[in-house]
């Protein structure tokens, strides 16, 4: 028995072992303390074990597919790239954060401080911010490490036990998933016991159709399970913004008043306690608010946006506008049919697949799920997210020159 093409013909032999990211080379990537460097490594290792799964499937997007170019766009936020520079461009433009600026400006003017235009300045540096920066970009790592070491691990450990299987073997692939722990996420795998089960149908079932059917269900049950793990991460990198009042007060103060600048800081908390407000204090918590809006809003930006090969950026807060392909046009299979009634209120239809609160997991799984349905048959998911160089360096444990 031969792999799969993309046609659904036996062709070449069967996988070996070895072609295959070992549980060693998981654990190794996982294990790496650089961030970015980890993230890349992440990112290629995913494709390989994309590339992996095909050989048997044939060109269907997998899990693991999806995970390349998910953890290929979470790199730009971990290396915080054009984080700033965008941050900067929106506080520039958004009049709610220019009207607060203003404001502070002229209430700051009262109390001796400089000009009105340095004043604003001073009030939307991003320098302020590049703690919540830092903040966003630490949580979308540990999420990036946190997924890979459990289901990239999996991936690896199915391939070394199942995938080079001729013949279907329930016992070998109920082994499996005796060692997966039982129980719902985030605790437990029982969602990644459905999906691998679904997974290995597949490499032995010779209908288009239904074989696109199990590949989709497994592929929601792991998202399911990946969305509900990392929740915790989702939420906190996208409140990265909220920084104290007492802390963004605290830098404004020694920015605008640098010889006393603590003292008018416990004028305002002083005065605050007595219920009495001053102006600038008002002033300062308008900004605040409409700092904090922005930024959220800025990191949202960047991590509901989806970079596929072909160039087309998918925003997440949008519905998709796409069509499902022919093999998943209608659902046949009736456990893949329940799982979508569960988890997508339009289960046959693109309306409202937009996220609109990317924490929100219902919402968010919405979307996802309708990514998956949709381009499960896109070809250009198959491309490699680097290009040689650039993997012969990130493997080295080197940062690569050029675009990532």
């Amino acid at each position: 028995m031969g792999k799969w093409d993309c046609a659904g013909v036996r062709s070449a032999p069967l996988i070996e072992k070895s072609d295959s990211p070992t549980l060693a080379e998981i654990d190794r990537i996982a294990a790496i303390k650089d961030p970015v460097i980890r993230n890349l490594q992440i990112t290629q290792c995913y494709h390989e074990l994309s590339g992996i799964l095909t050989r048997r499937t044939g060109l269907s997007a997998n899990w693991c597919t999806f995970a390349t170019w998910a953890s290929k766009q979470a790199g730009q936020t971990i290396r915080k790239e054009d984080l700033k520079r965008l941050l900067e461009i929106n506080f520039a433009r958004a009049p709610m954060t220019l009207m607060a600026a203003e404001s502070f400006a002229k209430s700051a003017q009262l109390m001796g401080a400089g000009e009105s235009m340095q004043l604003q300045a001073l009030a939307l540096d991003t320098h302020n911010f590049v703690s919540a920066l830092d903040h966003a970009s630490d949580a979308v790592g540990r999420g990036n490490k946190k997924v890979f070491e459990e289901i990239g691990r999996e991936f690896a450990r199915f391939f070394s036990t199942c995938l080079i299987d001729e013949e279907p073997d329930s016992k070998k692939i109920a082994h499996f998933c005796e060692e997966l722990r039982p129980g719902d996420p985030p605790n437990g795998q029982e969602y990644l016991r459905q999906a691998f089960t679904h997974y290995y149908q597949a490499l032995f079932e010779e209908d288009l159709k239904s074989r696109a059917e199990l590949i989709l269900a497994a592929n929601i049950k792991i998202g399911y399970h990946e969305q509900t793990r990392l929740q915790p991460e989702i939420a906190e990198s996208l409140d990265a913004g909220l920084i104290s009042a007492f802390e963004f007060t605290r830098r404004l103060m020694a920015r605008i008043f640098p010889f006393y600048g603590l003292v008018t800081l416990a004028r305002i908390y002083l005065m605050r306690l007595f219920g009495r407000p001053t102006t600038l204090d008002q002033a300062i918590r308008a900004l605040l608010e409409a700092v904090r809006i922005l930024l959220r809003k800025t990191l949202t930006e960047v991590m509901m946006t989806i970079t596929l090969p072909s160039g087309l950026h998918l925003r997440l807060g949008e519905d998709l506008a796409t069509g499902f392909p022919p093999s998943l046009q209608h659902i046949t299979n009736p456990y893949l049919k329940s799982l979508l009634k569960k988890l997508d209120p339009t289960p046959d239809s693109l309306v409202d697949s937009g996220a609109i609160d990317w924490a929100d997991l219902p919402d968010r799984l919405h979307f996802i799920i309708d990514l998956f349905r949709c381009y499960q048959e896109s070809q250009d998911l198959f491309e490699p997210p680097f290009i040689p160089e650039q993997v012969e360096t990130l493997k080295s444990g080197r940062l690569p020159t050029g675009r990532l």
